[in-house]
């Protein structure tokens, strides 16, 4: 049974990393290893000094087309989580010559630097640890070399460790052991990332294998890794076990006392024999008008030989096929990573469900119809925004999605704060409110900021705005939220009489003028006071116990009447001043008051005041401020409020100033300022639309170019954040000038950015909103539910990450890369003001 064993091992190996015997990885003119199939990445993108671990850095594996490992560094901890130490790079060199990459990592806490250099050797690369000088006492132990992998794409299958053969689980089940706090290295500003609820202790997951020689998924090809350890033990954990967004994690540790060259891996990927990607066929998901523009995008790897013809099949009732369309795929060249055509089925108009076919590839169906836009939003604007009301009871059907969050209100910030979310509470409160003091009243109103739970101002502020043009240009009445204010009460798909989006402009603005009110100005956000709440997943209530932190009782003592307790989880209250933002809330304000006037017409009074007070305050604020200080986008916030303020009060000093701010910010930022000017021309004379004539001329220019920049003809955010936001603002834009502007901007240009947000653009064809209508809907996002992978409907995600040097990337079976996964409320909101404005004009 042995040799029957040994030999079926053996052969399994072979076939599965069979590969071709003249493909090497080689060092390429972009600075990482690469052969076909595989794609190596060596501290291309860098950790961040803000998250830290965003599982977005490192070593890198792109294997078969997806990023399957990332990380590769020297870590203090077996399985490191967001907030742990990462270590800087100072240095990294490549030397093309030799073929390897080199770089230096420090952790600058501890006086430890390493060096790390990874050379290609034949068909994988050696990995080598070097130290100039020995690991430090405190770090021994604790300092090895990790590579991590996605779990998604390895769950279910089987690893062999010097030769013991073990399968990847799907849930994440080990063993673990408790260690006291005081052992754990100090990883990230002294927080301690575990909730350990009084016992002193932390959790540390026991390796589920160790051994010199590992294999990685033998039995699937695409994702085979062979690694082989030289001189230590390599360990396997489940970084799941401490948290849900954790990777696989191969470990060695580093040798104490060592000096030189302390470590070395050999890591091979397999590639496939003559593997070449298949094709991303670009459609949306959602469907088409019949008289709109339809041209799919397809992305072939570069050694694919782009075909000469495609074709459109219709369904018919009776679910037979035929070919009513064939057209000619048109090039249009190289973008990063991969090369694109196009296929134009325009002509294709009679209603009814299509699918493509691309040589021996066919997508899922799509519809063409009169009403396939209908509904685009209905999602957003019922379920996943009151789904986001803060301060509320939330009820859909038999869910609760959330109790009442935060009854104990919020506390002041202590000064000099520098928090996990990168807030910062400046030298002084800038309030009446000493440290740690509760502060009453600010416990109403406001939304989610997106898959964690703090009040984000400038978000909030936005959204706000977002509503009221909602309101203002298009009057929604859709009515299927039940929102109750006095009983803090919300309940999904039950109409209660008053259009929802007003109550929505409502809800945002209480918390808004609370702040102003209470606090003399805009905070920054509302967040947690405690790491381990502040990566909370579920029941919004539960973060904290609802009740006061009283300093007198004990920890988890609940006090005899039941209105204060010993658990220090308050939320707290950042309020450094930003007369920035004030000027931002001003804005928005002002544009409440007018929608709120004859609902909330109390509500509508205090914005207006507010908003009067915080311009005045804010402008003679940034007046006195440094001169090297920045204005929000070059002035826009100003341009913005003061229209908003003449369009409330009609007063003509707002237009005078907005008039002379407006010029100037759109010479110094056309895109960011022209949507503001479109807003002005129904409340300006004639003369100001055909003053602002030029300037739409020359948006049309940077539409054509974005034409040149990438295929899809969007403009395409390159940055840690992924640019649906950026796509969906430029969406607006058109819509709006289309509607002032019709014989310059072609309302043909708004389909880009539907097109893009249903399914046409790179890596995959799924919708990116997770909205009714679409045949093929992303499945999970980055949402408070992400540990379900699933989705909240209506969502929005930001889209396709770009990883340095040439890599797009979306995981739909991985929701915790917020970069990419992430709905936010101000993301969402400016997709329902796109969303209505795109419906109205193609009407």
């Amino acid at each position: 049974m042995k040799k029957i064993t040994f030999f079926l091992f053996a052969l399994l190996l072979v076939v599965a990393c069979k590969k071709d015997s003249n493909q090497e990885l080689v060092l390429n003119d972009l600075d990482y290893f690469e052969m076909q199939g595989v794609n190596v990445l060596v501290y291309s993108n860098l950790f961040t000094g803000g998250f830290n671990d965003e599982k977005n850095a490192g070593i890198e594996l792109i294997h078969h087309g997806v990023r399957t490992s990332q990380g590769g560094a020297v870590r203090l901890s077996n399985t490191p989580e967001q907030w742990d130490l990462v270590p800087a790079i100072p240095n990294r060199t490549v030397d093309h010559e030799s073929g390897k990459i080199e770089a230096t990592l420090r952790y600058e806490s501890y006086d430890f630097d390493s060096r790390v250099v990874v050379t290609a050797k034949g068909k994988g690369f050696e990995i080598s640890v070097y130290l100039d000088k020995p690991i430090p006492a405190e770090l021994e132990g604790a300092a090895g070399f990790n590579l991590e992998f996605l779990p998604s794409q390895y769950w279910g299958k089987t690893y062999l460790v010097d030769g013991r053969i073990n399968r990847f689980p799907r849930y994440a089940v080990g063993n673990t052991i408790t260690r006291p706090n005081s052992e754990k290295i100090v990883q990230y500003k002294g927080y301690v990332t575990a909730d350990d609820r009084g016992t002193g202790t932390f959790i540390d997951p026991l390796p589920l294998e160790t051994g010199r020689n590992f294999v990685l998924a033998p039995e699937q090809p695409e994702r085979t890794v062979r690694i082989t350890s030289h001189d230590a033990d390599i360990m396997l954990f489940d970084g799941r076990i401490l948290a849900q967004n954790g990777w696989y994690v191969v470990r060695s540790l580093l040798p104490a006392g060592a000096t030189g060259k302390v470590l070395t891996w050999t890591v091979e990927p397999n590639a496939i024999d003559g593997w070449v990607r298949e094709p991303n066929i670009g459609f949306s998901q959602v469907g088409y008008l019949p008289t709109q523009p339809k041209v799919s995008v397809i992305e072939l790897d570069k050694k694919d030989k782009p075909l000469a013809k495609a074709s459109i099949f219709k369904l018919d009732a009776d679910g037979k096929t035929s070919s009513v369309f064939t057209g000619n795929i048109e090039p249009w060249g190289d973008y990063f990573k991969y090369h694109y055509v196009k296929f134009d089925f325009s002509s294709v108009n009679t209603p009814g469900i299509y699918y493509i076919q691309y040589g021996d590839f066919k997508t899922n169906n799509f519809v063409i119809g009169d009403d396939v836009y209908d509904r685009i939003t209905d999602a957003t604007s019922d379920i996943w925004i009151p789904i986001h009301m803060n301060h509320m009871y939330v009820k859909e059907a038999y869910r609760v999605w959330h109790g009442e969050p935060f009854k104990e209100g919020y506390r002041q910030a202590p000064p000099n704060t520098d928090h996990f979310d990168l807030h910062w509470q400046g030298p002084t409160t800038d309030t009446k409110y000493k440290a740690l003091e509760l502060i009453p009243g600010l416990n109403i109103g406001g939304f989610f900021d997106a898959g964690d739970f703090d009040i984000e101002t400038g978000a909030n502020i936005g959204v706000v705005q977002n509503f009221v043009q909602t309101w203002e240009y298009f009057k929604p009445q859709r009515d299927q939220t039940f929102v109750d204010q006095a009983q803090r009460y919300v309940v999904l798909h039950r109409p209660d009489g008053i259009p929802d989006v007003l109550q929505y402009i409502e809800h945002g603005t209480l918390q808004l003028v609370a702040q102003a009110e209470i606090l003399g100005h805009m905070a920054q956000t509302l967040s947690n006071s405690v790491l381990h709440n502040y990566h909370h997943l579920g029941d919004a209530a539960s973060i904290t116990d609802g009740l006061p932190y009283n300093p007198n009782l004990g920890p988890y003592e609940v006090a005899a009447d039941g209105r204060s307790s010993g658990v220090k989880d308050d939320m707290w209250a950042f309020t450094s001043r930003d007369p920035n933002r004030d000027l931002r809330a001003a804005t928005m304000f002002a544009a409440a008051s007018r929608a709120l006037k004859g609902y909330n017409d109390d509500l509508s009074e205090r914005a207006l005041f507010q908003s009067k007070r915080l311009l005045k305050e804010a402008t003679e604020l940034l007046a006195n401020a440094p001169q090297e200080t920045p204005s929000f986008m070059g002035g826009a916030a100003d341009v913005s409020t003061n229209l908003q303020l003449y369009i409330s009060t009609g007063e003509q000093q707002y237009a005078d100033k907005f008039l002379e701010l407006l010029w100037p910010a759109l010479d110094r930022g056309l895109s960011f300022v022209i949507l503001t000017a479109l807003h002005a021309i129904p409340h300006m004379d004639a003369s100001f639309k055909e003053d602002l004539r030029p300037y739409v001329v020359k948006y049309k220019e940077y539409i054509d170019d974005l034409e040149k920049d990438n295929p899809y003809g969007v403009p395409i955010g390159l940055g840690n954040w992924a640019g649906s936001g950026m796509i969906v603002n430029f969406g607006t834009t058109i819509c709006f000038a289309n509607k002032h502007y019709p014989e310059i901007i072609d309302a043909n240009h708004a389909f880009k950015t539907t097109n893009w947000l249903y399914g046409c653009h790179p890596y995959h064809n799924y919708s990116l909103v997770a909205t009714v209508g679409a045949a093929r809907p992303k499945e999970v996002f980055y949402g408070n539910n992400r540990a379900d992978f699933s989705f909240i409907p209506g969502n929005v995600a930001p889209g396709l990450l770009f990883r340095q040097p040439d890599h797009f990337e979306n995981y739909d079976d991985w929701p915790f890369l917020w970069g990419q996964n992430e709905g936010t409320i101000g993301g969402n909101t400016s997709y329902l003001i796109f969303g209505s404005a795109f419906k109205n004009m193609i009407k």
